[in-house]
């Protein structure tokens, strides 16, 4: 894929070592997970948490061979990230969530180290986007050979029939989150020049028909919603733009007028009333969550870091998940962090990368509600970061 075809010339002070787009792919590896759908040839979870945790300290090593004079650039999010892992290590002390939460509290120091060992690299471009693109491609393009070679553990009962990775043990929503990242970049990218439109169309074409099949309406919506905001934050400075948001409009009213019964029978799933007005079950979850007792220090800084889950069931929601392991100090960090990217974003002036900071931070709030990750290691900070590194002020020029 032509990503850098229509890309702008950089200075060498700019040019980022291949060894950097390595670092950001092993840390996507990393937050992969270890549970899903039945695989083609069966890997032990022992296995799987094998190699993702040793992809991190691999992200680690590499960031820290290529930036060993740790030159960082400064982040409000990171910063406000690292206070979040502070709380999380206060609150997994008590070891009240068992021993695991301090290993989670190593894997997310690690982790945040290795993003501010690569702000060095963060100058504003579209690097970091490219990386984005071409890592979870590889991953979509794994849930794509997995659909070819073996189509009945690509789309299994458990699940409903919606598609799960066969290669990797990959969920529905996993899938759905990130065929909607990288088709909304990809559009992105596209509107702003920086690739042609058959790079544009292999990119996006893909990944939402692998949207479709897993019949994850959060990723759907917040596609939708974040394209929708990207493209009216370039509507005032791009004819282009404000033509491809009209389109978007007029596309979406044909959609709903003449496939209005198919969206509505996609979007349901086939659930009862019952279970799609409780979200599938989660609003019980969340219910039970809120009533149960908890001392004040529970109250400020949570539990400690556990699986996301309640009661043995997920919690699914990052607000919620924030609040029972890092409680209300973790859930304030997690809302100031978003509102500095996005009052950051609103005062950048328009551009193809605000745009796509935009997208990914709209994308982030809108997907927390339903999906847990805003206060762990996992793609939702991944997709922040990126943003950061959008919204970053190109850097000066080293003096050596």
């Amino acid at each position: 894929m032509a990503l850098t075809q229509l890309a702008p010339q950089v200075t060498a002070t700019e040019r980022t070592p291949r060894a950097v787009a390595v670092a950001w792919g092993l840390l996507i590896l990393n937050t992969l997970g270890s549970t899903g759908a039945q695989t083609v040839i069966p890997l032990p979870r022992s296995v799987i948490q094998l190699v993702t945790m040793g992809a991190l300290i691999t992200a680690f090593a590499l960031a820290l061979v290529v930036n060993l004079k740790l030159r960082i650039r400064p982040s409000a999010y990171l910063l406000l990230l690292s206070l979040l892992l502070v709380v999380g290590i206060l609150s997994s002390a008590h070891l009240e969530a068992g021993l695991g939460a301090l290993f989670r509290c190593f894997r997310l120091a690690v982790f945040v180290g290795t993003l501010w060992l690569l702000t060095r690299w963060w100058n504003g471009s579209t690097n970091f986007v490219r990386f984005h693109i071409k890592a979870y491609g590889v991953v979509l393009l794994t849930v794509a050979v997995g659909l070819a070679i073996a189509p009945g553990k690509a789309l299994p009962g458990i699940y409903g029939g919606r598609l799960a990775g066969a290669i990797w043990p990959l969920t529905p929503p996993q899938i759905g989150q990130y065929a909607a990242v990288i088709s909304g970049l990809a559009l992105l990218l596209w509107l702003g020049k920086r690739i042609d439109r058959r790079s544009a169309l292999i990119i996006s074409i893909p990944a939402i028909a692998l949207l479709m099949l897993t019949h994850t309406r959060t990723a759907t919506l917040g596609l939708i919603i974040g394209l929708l905001v990207a493209l009216l934050s370039l509507g005032l400075t791009s004819a282009r733009a404000r033509r491809v948001f009209a389109w978007f409009g007029l596309i979406a009213a044909f959609s709903v007028i003449a496939l209005g019964s198919l969206l509505q029978a996609w979007f349901l799933r086939g659930q009862s009333e019952d279970n799609f007005s409780t979200l599938t079950g989660r609003a019980k979850v969340w219910d039970a969550l809120l009533n149960a007792p908890r001392t004040v220090g529970e109250n400020l800084f949570g539990i400690g870091l556990g699986d996301k889950s309640y009661d043995g069931l997920p919690i699914d929601n990052s607000w919620l998940a924030v609040f029972h392991e890092q409680g209300l100090v973790g859930c304030a960090l997690v809302a100031a962090f978003l509102l500095v990217l996005a009052g950051v974003a609103a005062l950048r002036p328009p551009s193809l990368e605000r745009a796509c900071a935009i997208f990914l931070i709209v994308y982030c709030i809108s997907a927390s509600y339903t999906e847990a990750g805003l206060g762990d290691a996992s793609p939702y900070l991944l997709h922040l970061a990126v943003a950061g590194s959008l919204l970053a002020r190109p850097a000066r020029p080293e003096v050596s």
